[in-house]
């Protein structure tokens, strides 16, 4: 059954990787068209939303963090992560996440069981995450950039904003919950 699994979820990442490539290829050769206020909104979400599950199936399925060195994932300056984290007001990215998804206990309780090896799976996964969403942050950032190209400004800006909050907020707020994690760990 595993290994169904991990075939579907390869699978569904190639075909988004396809679906991804496609939509951009035929909005940059056809372009540039004249785009509405909806349209742009809506395309710069499914790219976001494609692109980040290229690299999200893989990781429900493998230990795609591996894919970078493991000193990547140490936090080396944890109170300049604390203030961007303050700045651009992650904590409310956080609580509206809580609110909509991880607020039910049983989503809760996949991530973290309260014990101390609850904790070390919650440093794992918070390492699957970051890295399903570094991916596609610095992806979405090349598409934005070509887009910009074809004159697509209103279609880059929504890119580039819902990238910021589907991808940048969730990788700092992964190392936030690390930082947290080490703390409780260290003691």
């Amino acid at each position: 059954m595993k290994i169904i699994k991990q075939a579907l979820f390869i699978l569904m990442a190639l075909f988004l990787l396809y679906f991804s490539f496609t939509t951009v290829r035929q909005i940059v050769v056809f372009g540039p068209e004249k785009l509405s206020l909806g349209e742009s909104f809506f395309l710069g979400f499914l790219i976001n939303l494609c692109v980040t599950g290229i690299f999200a199936f893989p990781g429900f399925v493998f230990p795609t963090s591996k894919l970078l060195p493991d000193n990547y994932y140490t936090i080396k300056n944890s109170s300049k992560l604390m203030r961007l984290y303050s700045i651009l007001g992650v904590k409310y990215f956080q609580k509206l996440l809580l609110l909509f998804f991880w607020g039910k206990k049983a989503n809760r309780k996949k991530f973290f069981d309260g014990t101390k090896n609850g904790l070390e799976r919650f440093s794992y996964q918070s390492k699957q995450s970051e890295f399903g969403h570094l991916g596609p942050l610095f992806v979405i950032l090349l598409v934005a950039i070509l887009m910009a190209f074809s004159s697509y400004y209103l279609l880059v800006f929504f890119i580039v904003v819902i990238n910021i909050i589907g991808n940048l907020y969730p990788v700092i707020l992964q190392r936030y919950h690390r930082i947290r994690i080490g703390k409780i760990l260290s003691t």
